[in-house]
C-alpha cells in the first residue's frame, strides 16, 4: 500500500513538474518566440553585410503609444525592455561624426520612378532589413551596425544573446523602400545644429522617424503629414535632413531650421542645406562637388536614365574618386543603393564594389536576397 501511494505521488510531482515547465515554455515563446525567429534569419551576405527579416510585431505600434523617444539613449531603454525584457542593453553610444551621402530621383523611358542612394561612413558593417509587421507596409532598409555598438568585426555566428539585440537593426534604418514605393534616405546636413523640437507631441529620433515612414506612409504628402504629427530630435548629435521620394515620381529634401520643418523640392540631395533661408548652401565643399555632378548627369539625360545609368552616377560621385585627389572626407561609400518601387526591387552595391549588386525583392517570399 505505502509503494503504491509513493508511486502515485511521484507521477502527481512529475506530472505538475511537466506542467510548470509547460507553462514556463510557453511563456517563453510568447515573449521570445517572433525575436528568436527573427534573429535566426540572420544570414551573412558578404565580408561585413548581413541579411535580417523579421515577420510580425517588433513593438514599433507600442514604442509610438509610450510616446516614442526623445533621444537615442531613450530608444535604447526601449529596446531593453522590449528584446531582451531587461536582460541586456544595446549600446548605442556611437561619437557624433560626418558622413556624406548623395541621393538622385530619375524617371526611366516608360516614366518609372528610380532613387539612387549613397551612403558614405567610415568602415562598417551592415544589416540589410526586411520587415514585414502585422499593421504596416512591408520594407527593405538598411541599418550602419556601428549605430548598435557593433564594430566592423562584428559576426553573426556568435551568441543568439548579440543575434537578439542585432534586432534592434529594426528602430536604426538610414534609408529603405517600402511596398507602396516610398523611398527615404538620412543624410547630413550642413551643420552641427541638433534639431530638438519640444511641444505636446510624441517624440521621434532620426531614425525612429525613418521606420514611422516605412511602416506608414505611402506617398511623400502622407510622409510629411505624419512627421508634423511628431518632435523631431536629431541622432548622434549632429544635424541631418531627409531625401523622400515616392513611386509617382515626387521628390523633396526634409529639413530642420531652428527646430522647424522645412520642405523643399529637389531631385538631387547631398550634404547642404537646400531651403531658402540663411542656412541656405551651408555645407561642405565636397557636397558642392558632388551636387554639382549629379545635376549635370541629371540635366544631361534629361533626367531620364535606366537602373545602370544611375547605378553609374552614383560611382560617378563615391567617395573612391576623392581619395584619388586627396579630398576624402569621408572614408568610403559603403553602400550604394538604386530602388526601383514599380518592380519593388531594390540592387545593393556594397563597399565600392560597382561590379555584382545584391538584388532584393518586397513582397517575395523566403528567396528575397540574391547576388547578381
Amino acid at each position: 500500500m505505502k509503494r503504491h501511494k509513493m508511486k502515485k505521488l511521484i507521477k502527481i510531482l512529475l506530472v505538475s513538474l511537466i506542467m510548470i515547465v509547460a507553462i514556463f515554455l510557453v511563456g517563453a515563446w510568447s515573449m521570445f518566440g517572433t525575436k528568436i525567429i527573427a534573429a535566426n534569419t540572420i544570414t551573412k551576405l558578404d565580408t561585413g553585410l548581413y541579411s535580417l527579416e523579421y515577420k510580425g510585431d517588433y513593438g514599433f505600434d507600442d514604442f509610438l503609444a509610450q510616446g516614442g523617444a526623445s533621444s537615442d539613449a531613450a530608444v535604447a531603454d526601449y529596446l531593453t525592455s522590449f528584446l531582451s525584457h531587461g536582460f541586456y542593453k544595446p549600446d548605442n553610444s556611437i561619437e557624433a561624426g560626418d558622413f556624406g551621402c548623395s541621393t538622385l530621383t530619375v524617371k526611366t523611358t516608360e516614366g518609372d520612378v528610380l532613387f539612387g542612394r549613397n551612403y558614405d561612413w567610415a568602415d562598417c558593417s551592415a544589416m540589410i532589413v526586411r520587415t514585414r509587421p502585422n499593421d504596416g507596409y512591408e520594407s527593405i532598409s538598411t541599418c550602419c551596425l556601428d549605430f548598435l555598438g557593433f564594430d566592423k568585426d562584428w559576426q553573426a555566428d556568435g551568441s543568439m544573446m548579440d543575434r537578439m539585440m542585432a534586432l534592434a537593426a529594426v528602430y536604426v534604418p538610414l534609408d529603405g523602400m517600402n511596398e507602396k514605393g516610398l523611398m527615404i534616405a538620412d543624410l547630413m546636413a550642413g551643420d552641427k545644429a541638433e534639431t530638438h523640437q519640444d511641444t505636446a507631441k510624441p517624440d521621434l529620433t532620426t531614425t525612429t522617424a525613418i521606420r514611422l515612414l516605412l511602416d506608414k506612409a505611402a506617398t511623400v504628402d502622407e510622409a510629411i503629414l505624419l512627421l508634423k504629427q511628431y518632435d523631431m530630435n536629431s541622432s548622434i548629435g549632429s544635424a541631418h535632413h531627409y531625401s523622400i521620394c515616392d513611386a509617382g515620381g515626387e521628390s523633396v529634401v526634409v529639413e530642420y531650421i531652428d527646430n522647424e520643418i522645412f520642405v523643399t523640392k529637389t531631385n538631387v540631395v547631398t550634404n547642404h542645406y537646400l531651403t531658402d533661408s540663411n542656412k541656405y548652401g551651408i555645407g561642405s565643399d565636397q557636397s558642392h562637388v558632388r551636387f554639382g555632378i549629379l545635376t549635370e548627369t541629371l540635366n544631361k539625360s534629361g533626367s531620364v536614365m535606366n537602373e545602370i545609368d544611375v547605378r553609374d552616377a552614383l560611382k560617378s560621385v563615391a567617395q573612391f574618386n576623392f581619395r584619388e585627389i586627396g579630398k576624402n572626407e569621408y572614408e568610403k561609400t559603403m553602400w550604394s543603393i538604386v530602388y526601383h518601387p514599380a518592380a519593388l526591387t531594390v540592387n545593393f552595391y556594397w563597399n565600392e564594389n560597382y561590379k555584382h549588386a545584391w538584388s532584393l525583392k518586397l513582397l517575395e517570399g523566403d528567396n528575397w536576397a540574391n547576388k547578381d
